[in-house]
């Protein structure tokens, strides 16, 4: 999809657009974008406009040369070669892609389906229970908003969040939402499982230790944010999800039948279809900086869709959110005289707080930490 030329964009720039007081406005609802639409609204906000420079790649939808690679796991802890052929294609999908879905991966599709369907209970949930647990408060157990970087990023996306720390310390069970924490916490520990499973593949394909990126913590912490995407009436102005790179080692995410999510692979913007039962995976920055470039965190973004709502669960892999003084760099054994480090070494903290604080602004945070 390419949008230009539309005359309604330079209405942001009118000086009657007071965008800090229109943003304020629609936090103070405290109804998040699903306000918006439960109040029937045909015209979206200009908060929500997009820039003709976010639509300024081409898509390579419905282009069967472009299609992220689908991995699947059947077998992988019982036939060697099987593992073997399994590592080389997790390899390649890394180091081109950056991105790649499995099936086969151990949860069950009972699982699945269940932690969707939780997200949409949450979130279609009593409006006035809602509007009492919405908060910007990053110091409680779980935090449920719109747009984590509301006040800071150039466009208002249109979806709305819950966010959860589920590893190493998860809330208590009775701190979680009453609509989805039972099953929050089910699918939690499956999908750590999973992380532990697949960063012991990547360790292999980067040619290391099968534990060496579990040795490092890269499985420590889980973070866990439930995204849910109104149905938009003007699908065309605005993004669900603007141009970003996730900036942990690693995410594994659920997505529903709608579709929308789309990755920039050699400039064009290619689908990420959902398939039945699957998991999609993605490089993030940490583990790009550590592998010293050979393995890629990728642009991707959601689009807005006239059809909805859309859930997803996105499963961040980093370490524990205690701040920490352990550094990260550039893996020493994969470095050599001809492969020098590309990156300065950073603690975890540091690199969220300064992803946390640029918001998705369209750029990526990686290279402010290169040499």
């Amino acid at each position: 999809m390419v949008v230009t030329g539309r005359d309604d964009v330079p209405a942001t720039l009118k000086p009657d657009y007071d965008r800090a007081s229109e943003l304020k406005a629609f936090d103070d609802t405290k109804l998040g974008v699903k306000g918006l639409v439960d109040a029937g609204v045909i015209e979206i906000p200009r908060i929500f406009y997009n820039t003709p420079d976010d639509f300024d790649n081409v898509s390579a939808s419905g282009d069967t040369q472009f299609s992220i690679p689908v991995i699947d796991l059947q077998g992988i802890e019982k036939d060697v070669i099987k593992r073997k052929k399994i590592v080389e294609s997790i390899r390649d999908a890394s180091e081109t892609w950056g991105f790649f879905q499995l099936v086969n991966h151990g949860i069950p599709v009972s699982v699945l389906e269940e932690m969707k369907e939780g997200v949409r209970r949450f979130h279609e949930q009593d409006t006035q229970v809602k509007k009492e647990l919405y908060t910007r408060d990053p110091k409680k157990p779980w935090v449920y908003n719109s747009n984590f970087d509301l006040y800071s990023a150039p466009v208002t996306n249109w979806r709305d969040t819950f966010y959860c720390l589920m590893a190493p310390n998860p809330p208590k069970a009775e701190d979680l939402p009453a609509a989805c924490g039972d099953i929050l916490e089910q699918y939690s520990k499956q999908v750590m499982k999973l992380g532990i499973l697949v960063f012991g593949l990547l360790s292999e394909a980067l040619g290391l230790n099968p534990n060496h990126l579990n040795d490092i913590d890269c499985t420590e912490g889980l973070s866990v944010a439930c995204h849910y995407y109104p149905a938009c009436p003007r699908p065309e102005l605005t993004i669900g999800t603007s141009k970003h790179a996730d900036g942990p080692f690693l995410t594994i995410l659920l997505q529903d039948h709608i579709g929308g999510l789309q990755v920039l692979h050699q400039d064009k913007w290619v689908d990420i279809p959902p398939v039945p039962g699957a998991l999609v995976v993605n490089i993030g920055d940490l583990l790009q900086l550590i592998t010293n470039d050979r393995f890629k965190s990728v642009e991707h973004r959601v689009l807005a869709n006239q059809v909805g709502p859309r859930v997803s669960v996105a499963s961040f892999f980093s370490t524990g959110s205690r701040p920490t003084s352990k550094l990260y760099g550039p893996i020493k054994e994969l470095l050599s005289e001809d492969n020098p480090p590309k990156y300065r070494e950073t603690t975890v903290s540091d690199y969220a707080n300064y992803f946390l604080e640029k918001g998705l602004d369209g750029t990526s945070p990686l290279p402010h930490f290169r040499l």
